[in-house]
């Protein structure tokens, strides 16, 4: 099989064609033979980006014929989706949508958490704020966005619900690149750290209405950061 780095990689290239346009949605999907020879990988690999797209909705299979390529509306994957949104002119109102699907999902994470969450759930959550605090004074981006992420994944542990996990892991790679976008702000990371530090309080109460408020604050507040300070409406 090959290295999931490089389907990976023919997938976005792929991808990226359909989206600029150079490859029409509605039109036969071309020859893989042609494709890996056009894209420079080999047969195997192109067959793979091409199932994976096909599970994305993005390609159809279409029997005694070759692929076709789906127009957008019919596209299913959201990493398909969100790409073709963020490229096509529509980055503002695609970082608002996922804000508002996380509006809806971390509140409800944060109430399980804070009725179902350990000790070890709390240092976690603890350890995250305080990485977060730490890269925050030495300008390490990376280092805090990736804290930031650890702090959510802990909250979605504790609430020891298993389809909700499966139901966020397909924005995890979309989340990261959004908290990159928006915690470039030193004011913004500011802000974050002080709304973490409120939804680590209110779970460690335990009272469940009290770390929904706390979580719908935190995403309120990410929200106004990023029209007012990012998309400077």
């Amino acid at each position: 099989m090959p290295r999931p780095s490089r389907t990976h990689d023919a997938v976005d290239r792929l991808l990226d064609a359909i989206i600029a346009g150079r490859l029409t949605a509605g039109d036969q999907l071309p020859a893989e033979g042609q494709l890996a020879l056009e894209f420079g990988v080999s047969r195997l690999t192109m067959r793979e980006a091409v199932r994976l797209l096909q599970a994305q909705g993005v390609i159809v299979q279409v029997p005694g014929s070759r692929h076709r390529i789906a127009p957008v509306a019919e596209w299913t994957g959201l990493d398909a989706v969100v790409r073709h949104a963020r490229s096509s002119g529509q980055r503002e109102r695609s970082s608002l949508e996922l804000l508002e699907v996380r509006m809806m999902i971390e509140t409800g994470a944060a109430q399980l958490a804070a009725e179902r969450r350990g000790q070890e759930h709390l240092d976690g959550l603890a350890d995250s704020l305080r990485a977060m605090v730490e890269r925050h004074e030495a300008g390490d981006l990376d280092g805090f966005v990736e804290a930031d992420l650890e702090f959510h994944d802990v909250i979605m542990r504790a609430a020891d619900n298993r389809i909700l996990v499966a139901a966020l892991l397909p924005l995890t790679t979309v989340l990261a690149a959004t908290r990159g976008e928006t915690s470039a702000v030193p004011v913004i990371r500011e802000h974050a750290i002080a709304e973490h530090r409120a939804v680590l309080e209110a779970i460690a109460t335990g009272d469940a209405l009290a770390a929904r408020d706390a979580m719908a604050s935190h995403m309120q507040q990410t929200r106004d950061d990023l029209v007012h300070l990012v998309h400077g409406r």
